[in-house]
C-alpha cells in the first residue's frame, strides 16, 4: 500500500505512535521516528521494524529542520508527516505551575507547528504530501486537569482546519485524528477509580488500542482518503457522542 512512500512520525517509540509506526512499516513504507527520552524503546522499534530512529526534541528548532533535511537528503523526498509526540502534565488550574503550562504547550501544538513548517516546503516543491496531527478527546470534551493538554490540542485541532485551507490547494492534504482513552503508557498511570469512571462513559465500555488509532492514520494518509481534507477524525469509542 506505501510502497516507494517516506513517512516521518514525530513520538514514535512508545504507545500510539509505535503503532503508527509498525502499521506503516507492515504496508512497506520507509519510515522514520523521533524520540527523545526513551532510548531503549526506540531502540526496540527499530530492532522490530526496521524502521529508522531520530534523536530530536520538539523544542530544538535547528534540530528538526536538520531531521527533515537529512530524511530528504537520505531518501529524495518525505511524503507524510504524523505530529504524534506530546506529553501531559495534569494539575487543576490553581495549582499548576507556569512551567508545566509553557512545557506541555511548547512540545504538544509548537512542536507541531515546526515540524509543519519544516516539511512544508519540500511537500510545496512536491505538489503533494501529507500531515496528520494527533490530537485528543480532551481537545473536545472538558477533562479537570488537564487545561494545559486540552490548550494545547484544542489549538492543534484549529491549525490543521487553518492549514488545510493554506496547504491544500497546492495538493497537500492536512487532517486530525483525536483518539479517545486509548491503553498506553499514559492511561496506564491514571487511579483505578478515574479509569472505571471514565470506562463507563465510552460507548463500547472499553478503552481502545493504540493499532485501532493507527489504522485510522495510515488510512488518512493512503490513496483511498485522497478527497479528505481539514477534518477531525475521532476514535474514542463512542464517549463523544453522548456529550451533549
Amino acid at each position: 500500500m506505501f510502497k516507494n512512500t517516506v513517512v516521518c512520525v514525530t513520538g514514535g517509540s512508545r504507545g500510539i505512535g509505535k503503532a503508527i509506526v509498525a502499521d506503516f512499516s507492515r504496508k512497506g513504507a520507509t519510515v522514520y521516528y523521533t524520540y527523545h527520552v526513551h532510548e531503549a524503546e526506540a531502540d526496540a522499534v527499530q530492532r522490530e521494524f526496521g524502521a529508522h530512529k531520530i534523536h530530536c526534541s520538539q523544542a530544538d528548532v535547528a534540530a528538526i529542520d536538520k531531521s527533515v533535511e537529512d530524511i530528504i537528503g537520505r531518501e529524495g523526498k518525505l511524503d507524510i508527516l504524523v505530529n504524534n509526540a506530546g506529553i501531559a502534565s495534569d494539575q487543576f488550574l490553581m495549582l499548576m505551575p507556569e512551567d508545566d503550562w509553557r512545557r506541555v504547550l511548547d512540545t504538544n501544538l509548537h512542536g507541531a507547528f515546526r515540524w509543519c513548517k519544516a516539511v512544508s516546503r519540500a511537500m510545496l516543491s512536491a505538489k503533494s504530501g501529507v500531515i496528520i496531527n494527533i490530537a485528543s478527546i480532551s481537545a473536545m470534551v472538558g477533562i479537570a486537569g488537564q487545561s494545559n493538554y486540552a490548550a494545547s490540542k484544542g489549538a492543534l485541532l484549529a491549525l490543521t482546519r487553518s492549514l488545510a485551507a493554506e496547504l491544500g490547494p497546492k495538493g497537500i492534504r492536512v487532517n486530525a485524528v483525536v483518539p479517545g482513552f486509548i491503553d498506553t503508557e499514559m492511561t496506564a498511570k491514571m487511579p483505578r477509580h478515574l479509569k472505571a469512571q471514565n470506562r463507563d462513559r465510552i460507548l463500547l465500555k472499553r478503552f481502545g488500542t493504540p493499532e485501532e488509532v493507527a489504522g485510522v492514520v495510515t488510512f488518512l494518509a493512503s490513496e483511498t482518503a485522497t478527497y479528505i481534507i481539514g477534518q477531525t477524525i475521532v476514535v474514542d469509542g463512542g464517549l463523544s457522542a453522548t456529550v451533549a
